[in-house]
């Protein structure tokens, strides 16, 4: 567990390191003399190796312990961070995205762009910050909690007090 976990941490700051990188050309607040279409090419293959090893080792993690992950508040908050992240980059790509060459010499990038890269960046501290909190036991099934915080963490026995 603690190697599969320590491979999901060291993938998860090579692909967040490379797209916080990405967010910030996106904005100009970095690597502005760099080309964003050579940014993109050279970076790129980085980046999704880092995000591949850091999905397989986070459903290995998943798997290790799965009620109490999936019964974990902040795992389900992890799961709609790392969906909304995905679904940010998809219609980044898939939209505005397709002319990334066209930015090489532009002086800003287009608002989409940047609009797209401050939302990544809330969405990649979301990710992390809920993830570094399921380790903690706080919101746990077997520990009586409020209604809304067993509705939230999905819980189905009938441990309450």
């Amino acid at each position: 567990y603690a190697i599969i976990e320590s491979a999901h941490v060291l993938s998860l700051c090579v692909f967040v390191g490379i797209a916080v990188l990405w967010d910030f050309r996106l904005l100009r607040l970095t690597l502005r003399d760099v080309p964003v279409s050579e940014f993109l090419a050279r970076l790129m293959p980085w980046m999704v190796a880092g995000f591949v090893v850091m999905v397989v080792t986070g459903a290995l993690l998943f798997f290790g312990i799965p009620v109490r992950s999936y019964q974990s508040v902040f795992f389900r908050a992890k799961v709609v961070m790392l969906i909304l992240a995905g679904v940010n980059a998809w219609v980044f790509h898939a939209t505005v995205g397709r002319r990334v060459v066209e930015w090489d010499s532009a002086p800003i990038l287009p608002r989409a762009a940047r609009v797209a890269g401050v939302v990544s960046l809330c969405l990649w501290a979301a990710v992390i910050f809920s993830g570094r909190m399921i380790a903690y036991n706080w919101f746990d099934c077997d520990t009586p909690q409020s209604d809304l915080v067993r509705t939230l963490a999905g819980c189905t026995d009938d441990l309450r007090e």
